[in-house]
């Protein structure tokens, strides 16, 4: 049975704001990562972060907890970095 997929509206709105092609990618990652978190190859569980799991779509991540249902609290881009970064 699938998982039950929540947006909270905070990710709604971020999700909105996205371009046509990285909502699209998103969406669909979510549907096909999220439904059955035990094939999901792309979830990994973060450590003494606010969040309890993160979902990497490209250059997106989405953070979402999880407690029988998916809740997705927030989309945010991973800026590439470079020799200034650290």
């Amino acid at each position: 049975m699938p998982n039950t997929i929540l947006w909270q509206p905070q990710a709604l709105r971020q999700l909105r704001k996205l371009q046509a092609g990285d909502n699209l990618l998103v969406r669909t990652a979510v549907q096909r990562e999220l439904a059955d978190l035990s094939a999901s190859r792309q979830v990994k569980a973060l450590v003494g972060h606010e969040y309890g799991y993160r979902l990497r779509v490209g250059r997106w991540r989405v953070l979402f907890d999880f407690d029988g249902e998916v809740h997705i609290v927030s989309i945010e881009e991973v800026r590439k970095r470079d020799e200034r970064t650290y």
